[in-house]
Formats: structure tokens, sequence, C-alpha cells
């Protein structure tokens, strides 16, 4: 079914009909001179190997009006999205003769978020994660100018008698016209044409470009330009120049070697997409891992904080006791527990004729008797009470009364 891409072109699905898994699709941008019965080739290739076409036919005003490329490519995304959301699959983009700059640049310009149409990022996810590999048949080139007038004038035309001269001059003034009345703008359009294309680098798929040293209407030298600078922003090129064959007509004149590098391409777009699957899993996969760690440390800051309420509750109970044992020379033990049982154990200590009897040999003990207890005490004795010491760790001691020469 044709259907009309916002007035800047036309597309349609070629299904593949053979009893063959489905391996992906590819989608082919066609411009100028470059229309269907000459991609049917293309397509029955592409068939051969598993893959269904979606053909994007761009009118030839679209380089000069970027507005119908955009409309154009805003419509074919949508339309493959609506593929893709039920069954994501590889994708390919695959440029003859001008068709990158009539529609291919606007598509990757809406993917990247760089143009005026948008997509939601759950489907710009989906598309950069399709999108497997670029191929360029007689490209990228920039057509305006005399290029442009090139572009416009079919061979079998120039071929008729006393034509070709008018033609040609008709078709350069239109050219010419729209470049002088549009100069800044199409030199902007131009330099945001290849900026854009470089950057597709970034979608992670490698490039194959097919071309001919004798091609006028896509140079070899500015392809080969264009080749080396992918190359190195690090993506992964694969330029196949031949010596002879004409614009687009290079499967033509060299099936074979054709076919076996097209093949060869669509398997390892295969291989690049299973591989991008594999990441989006593992991020996936990581994002899940963070949320769990995440989970598992409230978990854990949740318990630590039930536990020390716990040890509080525990702490200040009226019937628990901590022991700790003093030092030897002392042979008895200091009991660490409730407020209650601190004051009990400082009544039960030596009493100094003080209201509160305080341990000598405890810190606050020897700290206070520098300040309340007199410096001439040489001949005092003193005793302690007679009661049983605490429990120590000593348990064969006897519960003796002892006297000891003080050494303040």
């Amino acid at each position: 079914m044709l259907t009309t891409g916002g007035g800047g072109g036309t597309f349609h699905w070629f299904r593949n009909d053979q009893d063959i898994k489905i391996q992906g699709i590819v989608v082919l941008f066609g411009w100028g001179s470059v229309r269907q019965p000459q991609l049917k080739s293309f397509i029955g290739l592409y068939s051969s190997c598993g893959w269904n076409s979606l053909v994007v036919l761009a009118h030839f005003f679209n380089p000069f009006f970027p507005e119908r490329a955009t409309s154009l490519a805003f419509s074919v995304l949508n339309e493959l999205l609506e593929e893709l959301r039920a069954r994501p699959c590889p994708v390919v983009l695959a440029s003859f003769s001008g068709g990158s700059q009539a529609c291919t640049y606007k598509v990757l310009q809406i993917i990247e978020g760089t143009c005026e149409a948008h997509l939601n990022l759950d489907d710009t996810r989906l598309i950069m994660t399709c999108i497997s590999g670029q191929m360029y048949d007689s490209g990228p080139v920039s057509v305006t100018g005399d290029l442009g007038a090139r572009f416009a004038l079919n061979s079998s035309v120039l071929n008729v008698p006393g034509s070709s001269k008018l033609v040609s001059m008709v078709a350069k003034g239109v050219t010419s016209g729209l470049d002088a009345m549009f100069l800044t703008r199409f030199g902007s359009h131009r330099s945001e044409y290849w900026q854009t294309l470089y950057s597709s680098v970034g979608l992670g798929a490698p490039f194959l470009i097919l071309c001919s040293e004798n091609d006028e209407l896509a140079p070899y030298p500015v392809i080969c330009s264009f080749a080396q600078q992918v190359q190195g922003l690090g993506g992964h090129v694969r330029l196949i120049g031949w010596k002879d064959s004409p614009h687009v007509g290079h499967y033509k004149h060299n099936p074979i070697r054709y076919r076996a590098a097209v093949t060869e391409f669509l398997d390892h777009s295969m291989t690049i997409f299973n591989q991008k699957l594999q990441k989006v899993g593992e991020r996936t996969g990581m994002e899940g891992m963070h949320d769990k760690i995440c989970e598992l440390i409230c978990d854990l800051q949740k318990a630590a904080v039930d536990s020390n309420q716990s040890l509080r509750r525990v702490a200040t109970g009226p019937n628990d006791h901590f022991f700790l044992p003093s030092s030897a020379e002392c042979q008895t033990t200091k009991e660490s527990g409730s407020l209650h049982d601190e004051e009990n154990e400082r009544k039960s200590t030596v009493h100094l004729g003080s209201p509160t009897g305080l341990g000598p040999h405890s810190v606050l003990g020897q700290v206070l008797f520098d300040v309340c207890v007199p410096k001439n005490i040489e001949g005092w004795d003193i005793k302690f009470e007679n009661r049983k010491p605490f429990e120590t760790a000593s348990k064969r001691s006897s519960p003796l009364k002892r006297m000891k020469r003080s050494r303040l």
C-alpha cells in the first residue's frame, strides 16, 4: 500500500513472500531518477537474504526544502516503529544517490533528538537499538548547485538530439536560482547534513559504501573523504569501489561481488543487533540489581535501628546488669548497670567522713582526694567495712577483712 509522507514523498512495504524466517528490515531511500523500477533488483536481493523492504521515494526538492524531508522522515519512523513494537529486529538504512540528503539524514536527526520533530524516549531507545547498519550506494553526496541539475536530468532525456542543451540549461537555471535565493540557508543545511552523517557513528552501526571511480554524480574523492572521516571517528567502514560502473548501476554490472558484499554486511548487522540486545539486557539487569541493593540497604538500616532500640531497652531495664572485672590489686569488681545500682555501689565504698563515699582507687576518687583529703595523713590506717566483697574473677579469695597502709 502506497503511503504519502506529509508531502515530502511516499513509502510502501515489500514483504518477503518466501518461506524463510524474516531476519530484519532494510529501509531504502530513493531520490531523483532512482525510482521504484530501478530499486526492484535491490529489493529482490534483500528478500533472498530474508529481509523485508520499506521503500521510501523522496521528492526532488526535499534537499532544498528540509521541512519536506523532515515530514517524510517522521512519517517513515512512525511506520517503522509500528513493526518494531510488535517484533524488534535489526534495521539497515540503505541510501541510494541523493536519498541520504532527501530523507536519511532527517531520520538520523529525529532519532538523535536534534530536529524539530521528536519521538518519545521509549521509541527513541527502541529504534536506536534496532538500527544495525548503514549502506550508501553511489553516495553520500550533497545535491545542490550544478550537481543538482545533473541529478535532475535523466540520461534518456539527454540522449534525445537537440534537447540536451536546452534541458540542461533550464535545469541549471532552476538550481542556480535556488542557490542564489537561499545561498546562506543552503550553506548551513549542507554543513548540518554532513555533520549529521558523521554523528551517526554514535549509533554503533557499521557502514558499507559502494561506489565507482568514474561516477560524475557521486565524486569518488568526496566519498573517500567521508569514509576516512567516519573511520577517524571510530566507525566501522567498508568501502568497495569499482572502476567504471555507472551511477546506481554497481549491482547490475558487478552482481557477484555486490551480492557477496551485501550478504556479508546483512549478516554482520544481525550480529550487531544481537550485541545491542545483550547490552540492553545487561543494563536492565544492573538497574534491577541497583534497586535490590537499595532495598536491602534500607532493610539493614531499619534492622539496625530496631536492634539499637532493643539494646537501649535492655540497658535501662531494672533487672539487667553488666559486670566488668576491676584491677587485681584492689581485688574488687566494678558493677556497671542502671543508675540506681551505681548509686548503691558508691554508698557501699569506703567512707571518709563525708556524706558521699567515693572509692580511693576510682578515677573520680583520685581527683577529689587531692582536693578534699588533708595532706598530712601519715600514720592513718584505713579499714574496709566488715562485708563480703563483690565476686571477682579470682573466686578462691577468702572474704577476710583487709588492712592496708595508705599510700596517699
